[in-house]
């Protein structure tokens, strides 16, 4: 388990409105925290005594429960039609994710004084909750018995780690982004905005640190843990010393910087300077740590270090950062993929960057030179990237971006890396993503998004699509990769 993530702890309360039986609500309650129980970890959990009816004060008595029980995420469940104002003040007090879903009736012999009527009061609180501005999870059917109430809040938790844990983050910079390198600058109002705060300092302090950590009496004890994670691939040994100096640089950092923040992630600086500097390149170390849940991005990429925080709160698991790199050419599409996968031509691409994907997620890890760097410099200074085909299976392609004009876009893929060969360099894959060559010019390029793209390894377009919602994207700026029956905005309908 990371510790660099939170771990969502969601309080239940039951509301009724005051002229329905309270014990419906208390009874469906129970139901559901069994239902919970039942299928999932119960730690997830905190069962509220007090239930909310016509009163104030019972929503004080409430918050004040839940607080004092270390929840950091809220559900309102309406066991009945439910007190609307009430409820959606608990809403409105509770700092953290919420989470609105409601009961459905049980049985046909129970609609006399066994009716709850939560169906037209999720109607009522849905309509208080704009009243108050209140941003709430509701899911796309809220209404359902307890077994379904009890999937609903267990989907909720990835959404609401990644909700809590972007309102608890420093987001820590080295460097200002490498010289003709537009594409990763963007204003960090936005990161504000989020509740995320940040802390930009220059690769002359890192520089500094990494000087100070000569000598570490650490450093013997990370080189011997290098060395087992790499194994085989551990091909240039004479690079470990200063990897792990700079290893501990990081996380030392993190330790004396983070402040009052409970969570942290690293927008670094890699080249041009940071080679012949440093007399290494980071890739290796930025995947160590993104394989502890501490994403690092390259070449300063504030949004994409922002982009994989949340990747890591929603999977549970380490993501990566890649270049939407090149094309998957003619004879490798026709030998490997045509007939063996469902997929065009168009929607494969190769996925690509220097070396910081964490081992786990490499088919077989090795420790390199960076190819490209080395063409215009001595390969001893450009040792330290992480090389390897990149592992088949899912995977969900996405990125939280502020644009130029401070506008917060989002984008959601999901696909899969193939079982193809790359015959490449660099930790890259082969990626399939259905109708990505519209997805691409449509959304990539019409929303003028970098190449970097962050890569979880699972299917989790659904929590990804709701967090970006609930932290205020605005629905026309979040794009997907539509199917060929639903036209972009942009597209062309006689091309």
């Amino acid at each position: 388990m990371f510790t660099n993530i939170p771990k969502a702890k969601v309080g239940i309360v039951a509301v009724s409105r005051d002229c329905f039986p309270a014990s419906l609500a208390i009874n469906r309650r129970k139901a559901l925290i069994d239902a919970y129980t039942a299928k999932y970890d119960a730690a997830d959990i905190y069962e509220c005594p007090v239930c909310i009816i016509e009163s104030e004060i019972h929503m004080v008595e409430a918050l004040e429960d839940i607080k004092k029980e270390g929840c950091n995420a809220l559900v309102v469940y309406l066991g009945n039609f439910g007190p609307e104002i009430s409820e959606t003040l608990l809403a409105k007090h509770f700092e953290g994710p919420k989470m609105f879903i409601a009961a459905a009736e049980e049985t046909q012999d129970g609609l006399i004084q066994g009716r709850g009527d939560a169906y037209c009061g999720m109607l009522n609180a849905s309509y208080n909750i704009q009243l108050r501005n209140i941003k709430a999870y509701i899911p796309e059917n809220p209404v359902g018995t307890a077994a379904e109430c009890a999937d609903m809040i267990h989907e909720f938790l990835p959404i609401a780690r990644a909700v809590y844990g972007l309102s608890k983050l420093k987001l820590i910079t080295f460097g200002p982004r490498p010289n003709n390198f537009l594409a990763c600058n963007a204003p960090i109002k936005q990161l504000y905005n989020l509740g995320v705060e940040v802390e930009e300092n220059s690769e002359l302090d890192l520089f500094e640190s990494f000087n100070k950590h000569k000598g570490d009496e650490r450093i013997p004890a990370v080189i011997a843990d290098m060395e087992k994670e790499l194994g085989e691939g551990n091909k240039k040994p004479e690079v470990l010393e200063k990897l792990a100096q700079y290893e501990l640089t990081l996380t030392d950092w993190i330790e004396a910087h983070k402040g009052y923040r409970e969570y942290v992630c690293i927008a670094g600086k890699c080249w041009p300077a940071f080679q012949t500097q440093f007399g290494f390149v980071p890739c290796y170390v930025n995947s160590r740590l993104t394989g502890r849940g501490i994403p690092v991005s390259c070449e300063v990429d504030i949004y994409g270090a922002l982009s994989e925080f949340i990747g890591t709160c929603v999977s549970d698991d380490c993501v990566t950062l890649l270049d939407i790199n090149n094309t998957v050419p003619d004879d490798m599409y026709e030998e490997s993929i045509k007939g063996k996968f469902d997929y065009k031509h168009t929607d494969t691409f190769m996925g690509f960057h220097c070396g910081n994907t964490c081992s786990t997620k490499l088919c077989s890890a090795t420790m390199k030179y960076q190819l490209i760097m080395a063409r215009s410099l001595p390969i001893e200074v450009t040792n330290g990237t992480l090389e390897g085909d990149i592992a088949p299976g899912e995977i969900t392609f996405y990125r939280l971006q502020s644009t130029a004009d401070n506008i917060l876009r989002a984008y959601v893929a999901e696909g899969e890396i193939l079982p193809v060969a790359t015959r490449s360099f660099g930790g890259i894959g082969v990626f399939a993503i259905k109708e990505m060559g519209r997805f691409y010019r449509h959304v990539l390029i019409e929303k003028g998004y970098p190449h970097h793209g962050a890569v979880a390894f699972g299917h989790f377009g659904k929590a990804l699509f709701e967090v970006f919602k609930l932290i205020g994207v605005d629905l026309n700026e979040i794009g997907y990769n539509q199917p060929a029956s639903l036209p972009y905005k942009s597209e062309n309908p006689f091309a």
